[in-house]
């Protein structure tokens, strides 16, 4: 019989101390409020205040209800608050990205020390393939920059990076102005061990124009690097990986055609992405990403530009 509405229009009267000011507060029409109460004093048997009383005087009954309005409203409120809040839990992630372990590992430490009640259980694996495992249930979540369609699952963006071409300084191409996909034929592309369809650089960029280079994986991004800085081959790396090496003058980088630009998804189970743990660490990771990486878009907002950039498994 009581409901909810009833508990927070008496104390917008208590606060107010009066009907007018009450409509106000509660974005009603005076009338309208009016009407609730005839309504509700009816069904309830009593009065609950005394009409045009200055200040506004509630009843007995009514200051009975109005004590129990102060008891509950903030309980509930702090319920609602607990149910949007992470409890204690695993969350099993997991990436097909083999740069992203570079800022992930830092990202899932803040996350930890904000919400130490859950338990972080990260699956990594050159030959494991983790979207198939999300979808079986075995994963909570996964990094990827690979949309499978009609899979079940949901993409929430991250944030942006550009794909580079990494080279020796001392590489014939380091002093061309603008790479074509034809200036790669005869390179050794030096890839990370996935299958040349997850590449951007072949999606995008070499497979359209027809070039086919030759491929030489690298199991990991330090090794690779100084393969490219031995003159060994090129890479395609995001900007953000290579800025470090970079700034030592060990490779130089270069725009892939008007720009390769790609991005980062969390992908959880669809109807899981407002889940409370879900939400708090696809928030953390994406913040923590984009106040620590040069070079990263936050994808979030799709107007922000900076100075920052991330990767996926390019």
């Amino acid at each position: 019989m009581i409901e909810l509405k009833h508990l927070r229009t008496l104390q917008a009267l208590r606060n107010t101390g009066s009907l007018a000011g009450a409509a106000a507060q509660l974005h009603q029409t005076q009338s309208a409020l009016s009407h609730q109460f005839s309504d509700l004093e009816q069904r309830l048997g009593f009065k609950l205040f005394v009409r045009k009383s200055q200040p506004l005087r509630f009843t007995a009954q009514g200051e009975i209800l109005l004590q129990l309005a102060e008891q509950v409203l903030p309980q509930i409120q702090q319920a609602l608050q607990a149910c949007h809040e992470p409890h204690q839990t695993t969350l099993r992630i997991a990436i097909e990205c083999h740069s992203c372990i570079q800022w992930l590992t830092p990202a899932l430490d803040n996350f930890r020390q904000r919400f130490p009640q859950v338990v972080m259980d990260f699956k990594s694996g050159v030959t494991f393939d983790p979207q198939p495992a999300l979808q079986q249930g075995e994963l909570d979540l996964v990094m990827t920059s690979d949309i499978l369609p009609r899979s079940g699952l949901h993409y929430s963006p991250m944030f942006d990076f550009e794909v580079r071409l990494v080279l020796a300084p001392d590489h014939p191409l380091a002093s061309k102005p603008h790479i074509e996909p034809e200036d790669l034929s005869d390179e050794t592309l030096l890839i990370y061990p996935v299958q040349r369809q997850r590449l951007d650089i072949w999606r995008h960029f070499l497979q359209p124009a027809g070039v086919n280079p030759a491929l030489k994986s690298v199991d990991n991004t330090l090794l690779l690097i100084q393969m490219v800085a031995a003159r060994m081959g090129i890479a395609a790396l995001p900007h953000w990986v290579v800025e470090s090496f970079e700034r030592q003058g060990l490779v130089v980088t270069k725009t892939l055609g008007d720009g390769l630009w790609s991005r980062l998804y969390a992908s959880v189970r669809d109807g899981e992405q407002r889940q409370a743990v879900t939400e708090a660490f696809i928030r953390s990771a994406r913040q923590h990403a984009c106040d620590h990486l040069p070079f990263v878009r936050d994808a979030a907002r799709p107007g922000a530009t900076g100075t920052k950039a991330l990767a996926t498994g390019v």
